[in-house]
């Protein structure tokens, strides 16, 4: 593992600890609401101020943009960690353990390098371009499936957006229609990470920001996957709109969306 990764690693397992123990006692965390459907708690914060430490301490020449806490300077840094301490955080105050760290490193707007780890199921997932990704020292593929009426989707629901939701309901039903079945287990990091390692043969999802499926989509590209719009475009981190799926897979998908797109 290089260096870069070694210290995400370090920040992750020690912002996992600490969400571990606070999830015994759950009542005593303290809960905001930043919109409709979109909460934050002095776990999400606690957990950004670990990562934030530790990287500035290794890395101080590197910009950090993160969930809770927005950039930090410098502003024009080479090098830029985009970071959701907790994603996952309605299934963290809920008890359900489908929650993650997320860390992405950007070199001058290119991804490099990714983390997503679980603490709960105790999951690393890892990703450096150009040298494939891995789950705990494992190297992982995409599912093999080709036949879209045989393959299981990921995806989540427009819950904060609300004026998305009739079609993404359309889409969804397109897709129960014509797929094995789909699945919305709140964590989109993990989505990603599930399509990396075959347990879902494809994702999709509206309006997520950056750090909600930046480390996530560079673990499935280097596990053979390709990451995409809505229009199977480029552009999915500013636009947060985002289909991942191996090739054949991701073509079917691209297909059955494309009628629902607005001209």
């Amino acid at each position: 593992m290089n260096p870069v990764l070694n210290t995400a690693v370090k920040a992750a397992r020690r912002a996992g600890d600490m969400m571990l123990r606070a999830a015994n006692n759950l009542p005593a965390v303290k809960i905001d609401s930043k919109a409709f459907n979109d909460f934050v708690s002095d776990i999400d914060r606690t957990a950004e101020e670990i990562i934030r430490e530790i990287l500035q301490e290794a890395y101080p020449q590197h910009k950090i943009t993160a969930e809770e806490g927005g950039s930090s300077s410098p502003e024009k840094a080479e090098y830029e960690w985009i970071i959701d301490p907790l994603d996952g955080t309605t299934n963290y105050l809920h008890g359900h353990p489908q929650y993650a760290i997320s860390m992405a490193l950007l070199h001058k707007g290119v991804l490099q390098e990714a983390l997503v780890y679980a603490p709960e199921r105790n999951d690393l997932y890892l990703a450096s371009r150009g040298e494939g990704a891995l789950l705990n020292d494992r190297r992982i593929r995409v599912s093999s499936r080709i036949e879209l009426n045989r393959c299981l989707i990921g995806t989540g629901f427009p819950v904060v957006d609300q004026s998305m939701m009739e079609r993404y309901l359309n889409i969804l039903r397109d897709f129960l229609a014509k797929t094995a079945g789909a699945r919305r287990e709140g964590a989109a990091s993990l989505d990603l990470c599930a399509v990396a390692c075959g347990r879902f043969d494809g994702f999709f999802e509206f309006n997520l920001k950056p750090w909600d499926i930046a480390a996530g989509a560079l673990i499935v590209q280097e596990a053979g996957g390709i990451v995409t719009d809505m229009r199977g475009n480029e552009g999915w981190l500013e636009s947060g709109d985002i289909v991942a799926a191996p090739p054949k897979v991701l073509a079917q998908m691209l297909q059955t969306i494309a009628p629902h797109l607005a001209a």
